[in-house]
């Protein structure tokens, strides 16, 4: 085969880059596929049958809002059940906390907590549900998927650190076209989601999650005086601090019961003053309380566990209900029986079904034509999404024949099944219509219609949900044959540019030169397939981190048996001066391997990650049942013991520069200013609001971005090189500085000097910003990681230790994920710890951002200045 040209290489590589990006696109689109919508809002069309082969109407938004409320009211039939809606949000309480869990009554402290709640609870004033979330649990879409009824996706989870105007159909805008004035009070997410509908608004932000005080003090300075107003429809209160207690201690923090308890005392004024208003004829006022999610036993969120999803949905002011134990709704149900309460419409998108005992108190005819209205929207977006339904033109066809057949037909395929299930419904409400003011007419009959109705519903629900959430098996398959093509491709040209050089230029035998490879270089390789083949498991993902611990320890191990090796060939040494030297060395680096390993065993150890086995025990919940000073001396040790190598790294240094000498004091600063604000302001069990910590976290912020950046940037350009003499051969024999066991074989001896406080800044930086933002327990992994490192690195740079550069940047990277991994994090959105959050100021931010752009750069400057040029 002739040999492969400049051109003709660069050609397939381009090919097959260019199809390994269209794979992964597809891939991609695949993955996180656009939700099927209908466009524009609710209106007048969705009071009246559905119009054949129009699935959106219109509406018409020119005439008044007065106009509309009444056309609304008297095309709907029903009249609005209250006049005024409270909508009490508590971010991230569990609905086991205030209902129980199978049957059973929440925990004693919570029970108490929450006496005012437990005892309308207990007269039947309220009525509970544990309100079913869809996945991803975090604020953003839970919010919208209550106030629209739709299910939103995956991608919203980045679209929750930057929320963006709601432009789907929804509540808040329906009651905005019906006049409705509107408060909000709490958590900033709103005002982005909603801009301008607002009257008055007070806004906090949702991501100071160390602030568990003031954050909802914020909501509750303005409620009485909210509260005394009658120039709102709509008020929204939502309370963070209960979520930012998850965060900080999780659900068995000291602070929950308290924070409950402030709650209560919410509900209790909001309850007294509705029941004083009403009875001044001020009109009937709907208290219901929510929650967007609930959280894990740490107090995360975001994943599709039980303790994640089970949220709470509490109507206070419907008629009087006593259940034995709380019945469970999907959260999406919310909207549409809220606006068939206030009379406006079911959002368009709305996938949501009528909460029962929500419109008891109606008219049995009311009833029947809420569930008309709800079996129309749901019939619309059937008829949206599935083309071939045959019911897709009813009434214009009137599907007589599937009437007829009764419910032979719903047991194929699941268009006609929901057919026949709505023309089933359909038929009895018309039945019982015909029969309605004659004595044929029974209660019997009004309850078979609404069991038919209720059977479309949540059958078409679950369809439509399904829908929402499905992925196109086709599209990821195709994205996937696209990228294992590229594969190939790129593969089989590596192995004819590899067979190449050893066939063509050393005219060596490949078999040969395959030998030639080290144990560790294989295991390296071996490795890409290992982690490619675990990818193809969900349980494997979910338990990476058994992967990474397994891969890093075995590496040290082949090092380990590396340096055994070595130590064979020392005894061939004729000089016995040289002898000693690479014996001393050999040692040397067989402490640094056993040192890898130690720290590496207690970094397997300290958090049981993953999905499945969190509950079993780890050194992390040894030392927080023990208490929380043990936890806070092992913090204290652990930073200054970071602070301390930091220090010694940036000062073993010995060039004298005015600016190595301004790096080192301002990385010195840093050390102590977080170690005062670990002493002062750090305590995971306890959390208020402190100007003062924020200054401080500030302060931190600004001079570890300034230094770390002015470093990587501006000390290459002030520093004037110069060279100096390679030291000889044996040079291992005599002692040498810390950093030179790094930096030995440079010929510049300036441009040494720079990369090594470089590199030594980037990580330097890393831990101190980590010992700030990490919880207290995480102090301890940080020193390890750190320490891990700069053994790795001395171990590398050893003399007698001759690897690739691709080998120590690829243990670097196992080291990375193994130590993502000991920190506590998974592949789970439940274990993203926002606790650490601080406010900072744009330019501090813009600084971060910065100092990440430049961080691989960095990293290969390190590499670079650990080889000879």
């Amino acid at each position: 085969m002739p040999p492969l040209t400049g051109t003709k290489l660069a050609l397939i590589t381009i090919t097959g880059v260019i199809i390994q990006i269209i794979g992964l696109s597809l891939f991609v689109f695949g993955f996180f596929p656009v939700k099927p919508t209908l466009s524009g809002i609710s209106g007048l069309e969705s009071f009246r049958v559905p119009v054949c082969d129009l699935v959106g109407n219109q509406s018409d938004t020119t005439l008044p809002s007065n106009h509309l409320r009444s056309l609304y009211q008297e095309l709907s039939g029903i009249p609005p059940s209250f006049d005024r809606l409270i909508l009490m949000v508590i971010d991230g309480l569990p609905a086991e906390f205030v209902l129980g869990k199978d049957g059973k009554p929440p925990s004693k402290k919570f029970k108490e907590a929450m006496t005012y709640t437990q005892s309308l609870l207990a007269s039947g004033l309220a009525i509970g549900y544990h309100a079913k979330a869809a996945p991803p649990t975090v604020t953003m879409p839970r919010l919208k998927a209550m106030v629209s009824g739709a299910i939103g996706g995956f991608l919203d989870v980045a679209f929750n650190f930057n929320t963006q105007a709601m432009l789907d159909d929804n509540l808040l805008g329906q009651f905005f076209r019906i006049g409705w004035k509107m408060v909000m009070l709490g958590d900033e997410t709103w005002l982005k989601l909603f801009p301008g509908l607002f009257k008055r608004h007070d806004g906090v932000s949702s991501f100071y999650v160390k602030d568990t005080v003031q954050v909802d003090q914020n909501v509750s300075r303005h409620l009485g005086d909210e509260l005394a107003r009658d120039d709102w429809n709509l008020l929204i209160l939502h309370y963070l601090g209960l979520d930012h207690v998850g965060h900080i201690g999780g659900r068995g923090s000291t602070l929950m019961a308290p924070k409950l308890k402030e709650m209560d005392e919410v509900v209790k004024l909001i309850h007294l003053s509705i029941t004083q208003s009403q009875g001044n004829g001020q009109g009937r006022t709907l208290l219901m309380i929510v929650s967007d999610h609930g959280m894990t036993e740490n107090g995360n969120h975001g994943g599709s566990s039980y303790e994640e999803t089970d949220s709470l949905a509490l109507f206070i002011g419907l008629r009087n209900h006593v259940f034995d134990y709380a019945p469970v709704i999907h959260q999406i149900d919310i909207a549409p029986t809220l606006a068939l309460l206030f009379g406006v419409p079911i959002p368009k998108n709305n996938v949501g079904v009528l909460i029962t005992e929500a419109f008891d108190s109606l008219k049995e005819d009311q009833h029947l034509r809420a569930l008309e209205l709800n079996s129309w929207q749901l019939l619309r977006l059937l008829q949206a999404q599935i083309s071939s339904l045959p019911c897709r033109n009813f009434p214009c066809d009137a599907f007589n024949d599937h009437q007829s057949a009764g419910t032979n037909e719903c047991d194929h395929r699941t268009e006609n099944m929901l057919c026949c299930l709505y023309m089933e419904a359909a038929a009895l409400y018309g039945s019982w219509k015909s029969k309605k003011g004659s004595e044929s007419a029974s209660n019997k009959d009004y309850h078979r219609t609404a069991a038919a109705y209720y059977k479309f519903l949540k059958s078409a629900s679950e369809w439509l949900s399904r829908r929402s959430t499905d992925k196109p098996v086709k599209l990821l398959a195709v994205g996937l044959a696209t990228m294992f093509i590229s594969c190939v491709i790129l593969s089989s040209l590596m192995f004819c540019r590899v067979r190449e050089i050893y066939l063509g230029g050393r005219k060596q035998p490949l078999n040969d030169s395959l030998n030639d490879w080290s144990l560790d270089e294989t295991f390296i390789l071996g490795v890409i397939l290992i982690v490619v083949t675990s990818m193809g498991s969900s349980s494997m993902v979910e338990e990476e981190h058994y992967i990474w611990h397994f891969v890093i320890s075995t590496f040290y191990l082949l090092l380990l048996r590396k340096t055994a090796q070595s130590f064979s060939a020392v005894g061939l040494q004729s000089s016995l001066l040289m002898k000693k030297g690479q014996t001393r060395e050999g040692y040397r680096r067989m402490f640094f391997i056993f040192l890898l390993l130690i720290s590496g065993r207690i970094f397997r150890g300290w958090h049981q990650g993953g999905v499945n086995w969190t509950s079993l025990p780890d050194v992390s919940k040894c030392l927080e049942q023990a208490g929380s000073n043990y936890v806070k001396l092992l913090q204290l040790i652990s930073a200054f013991l970071v602070i301390s190598i930091g220090v010694f790294a940036l000062f073993s240094i010995k060039f004298k520069g005015k600016y190595f000498q301004m790096v080192r004091i301002s990385f010195l600063i840093s050390g102590l200013l977080v170690v005062l604000h670990i002493t002062r302001y750090q305590d995971y069990t306890v959390s208020t609001t402190n100007y003062g910590a924020t200054l401080l976290a500030q302060i931190i912020y600004a001079i570890l971005g300034t230094a770390t950046i002015g470093t990587v940037v501006a000390l290459p350009w002030l520093v004037p090189f110069s060279t100096f003499k390679i030291c000889p051969s044996d040079n291992s024999v005599s002692p040498r500085p810390f950093y030179l066991s790094i930096q030995d074989k440079f010929p510049l001896l300036e441009l040494r000097d720079t990369l090594y406080v470089i590199g030594s800044a980037y990580i330097f930086c890393w831990c101190l910003l980590q010992l700030l933002l990490q919880q207290p327990i995480n102090s301890i992994p940080i020193l390890l990681l750190l320490v891990q490192i700069l053994a790795s690195m001395l171990y590398f740079a050893s003399c007698g230790a001759h690897h690739k550069e691709w080998i120590e940047i690829a243990a670097l990277y196992y080291l990375g994920m193994a130590g993502h991994f000991a920190l506590g994090n998974s592949n789970t959105l439940a274990t993203i710890d926002v606790a650490g959050a601080f406010i900072v100021c744009t330019l501090f931010f813009l600084a971060l951002l910065l100092f990440i752009y430049f961080g691989r750069l960095v990293c290969k400057l390190i590499v670079f200045a650990t080889h000879e040029i």
